[in-house]
Order: C-alpha cells, then sequence, then structure tokens
C-alpha cells in the first residue's frame, strides 16, 4: 500500500508539473511531424517494434479500446460517486443518477470508435486496388474490398487513415480529462477505497504512456504522413468536440471535474 500511494503521490505531481491536458494535443501533433520526417528520411533504425506482431501491438493496441473500456469504467463510477456525496451532499439516488450519466462518456466514445473505424476502412475499400498474383491461366479477378483481396493472397493498396493514430491518441486524451477529477476529490487516505481509486489513476497513467509510446511507434514505422496526420486529427477533434464543447452543454453526459464556485471549499485528492 505504501508503494501504492507513493506511486500515485509521484504520479499526480508529475501531472500538476506538466500539465498534460493542455500540452498533450501539442505533443502528439508534434510526434507525428518529426516521426514522419524520420521515417521519410530513412533515418529510423530496425527495432521490433518495426514488426506488426510486436507484443504491446498485438496485446494492447489492437484492442486499445477495450483496455481503455477496462479501467475507465470502474474509475469514472467509483470517483463520480464520491464526488457527488462529498461535492454536492446528494443522497443515494441522485449520486447514481450522476453516475450514470457520467458513465454514459463511454457510451459517447465507443460510438466514435465504432464510426470512425468504420468509415476508415469504408475509406479504405472505395480508394483501394487489388494486386494479386493469379496462377497460370486464371482469369484476373476483381476484389472490391481488402478483405477478398487478401484471401486471394493479394496486396490491398488504398488510403489507410491511421487507425492507431485515431484511436491512441483519442483514448490518451479522454484518460487525462477523466483522471482530472482527482483534483477535487476529499478521500480519506487510509481507506480502502483510496487504494482502489489510487490502483485505478496508477494503471491509467501507465497505461497513457503505452498509448503515448506506441503513437509515436506508429509515427516512426508505419503509415504516410497524410494517413497520419488525418487520423491524429480526427482523434483531436473527436476530444476536443466532446470535452471541449459538448460536455460543457447542460444535455450532455458533462465534465468530470464540474466547475466549482469561488466560495465553495477546495478539495484535495491528497488530504
Amino acid at each position: 500500500m505504501e508503494r501504492v500511494e507513493r506511486c500515485g503521490r509521484g504520479l499526480r505531481a508529475a501531472l500538476a508539473a506538466v500539465g498534460p491536458r493542455r500540452r498533450l494535443p501539442l505533443l502528439l501533433l508534434a510526434i507525428v511531424l518529426l516521426g514522419s520526417a524520420l521515417k521519410d528520411g530513412d533515418l529510423v533504425p530496425d527495432t521490433p517494434m518495426s514488426n506488426k506482431r510486436n507484443p504491446l501491438n498485438v496485446y494492447f493496441v489492437k484492442v486499445a479500446w477495450a483496455w481503455t473500456l477496462w479501467l475507465l469504467l470502474p474509475f469514472i463510477a467509483i470517483t463520480t460517486y464520491q464526488f457527488a456525496k462529498s461535492k454536492f451532499l446528494y443522497g443515494p439516488t441522485k449520486s447514481i443518477l450522476m453516475v450514470l450519466r457520467r458513465l454514459s462518456t463511454l457510451l459517447v466514445g465507443t460510438a466514435i470508435w465504432y464510426l470512425c473505424t468504420g468509415l476508415f476502412i469504408y475509406i479504405e475499400n472505395l480508394t483501394g486496388t487489388c494486386s494479386a498474383a493469379g496462377g497460370p491461366g486464371e482469369p484476373h479477378r476483381l476484389h472490391a474490398t481488402k478483405r477478398e483481396c487478401h484471401q486471394d493472397n493479394g496486396v490491398w493498396t488504398g488510403f489507410d487513415i491511421s487507425g492507431h493514430c485515431f484511436l491512441l491518441s483519442y483514448c490518451a486524451l479522454m484518460i487525462m480529462e477523466e483522471v482530472a477529477v482527482l483534483e477535487g476529490l476529499s478521500i480519506d487516505q487510509n481507506s480502502k477505497l483510496h487504494v482502489v481509486i489510487n490502483s485505478l489513476f496508477i494503471s491509467l497513467c501507465f497505461l497513457t504512456m503505452i498509448w503515448v509510446f506506441m503513437f509515436l511507434c506508429t509515427a516512426l514505422y508505419f503509415h504516410d504522413f497524410s494517413q497520419k496526420l488525418l487520423g491524429v486529427l480526427i482523434g483531436l477533434s473527436a476530444w476536443y468536440g466532446t470535452y471541449r464543447f459538448w460536455y460543457l452543454k447542460p444535455f450532455s453526459p458533462g465534465l468530470p471535474l464540474p466547475n466549482i464556485p469561488l466560495s465553495s471549499k477546495k478539495y484535495s485528492y491528497s488530504r
């Protein structure tokens, strides 16, 4: 428990000093620009990360939304319930309703992930052609989709918007927005609930580090510059359109840390 507390305290201090919610969008854009320049200049050495079958890509990035969802769901539920009780003095019913409202953020994120990845696949199929080596005397076959082409052992060439750049940027920014609730949460350090929240917070921070690292690997080793740039711009637009615009409105899932009146007591997670 002491190690968890020290780790959590260090991460909170680092986040407070760096201010990732403000700087992460610019960092992601800078990674795409610099990584693409290095890739196009053939200045990137071969490493295990250049192989799509590397463990981080297979077991984390390929299911990035599932990892993000699995950790954010209990974190949002627990912190929102505690915040509602301590800050607004809500009863159990109203606190649960607030939790359900905030959890709808994950439904919105799932819808964004599903629609955007579907759009990327549609664009790649629409713009692509298949290069398949048929056997002697076999007629040339037309392939309508990338899947059909691969089933025929062909190579599909189309405009492949980087789903990794989109999803990893959106997940990292979403996590940074949600952990901001700790700025206004007051929980006894000796309670089991504190340990649970701290553990989830640490896990989310390390998951974000993985997402940013794999985002860097994508920028260095995969896709064309335009495909990566469009992917990250869509990810940034999804984040900005929700957390910086829609979630400020009354009829929305709301922000993790509602505006606290200046006359209210300031809460601190470290108390």
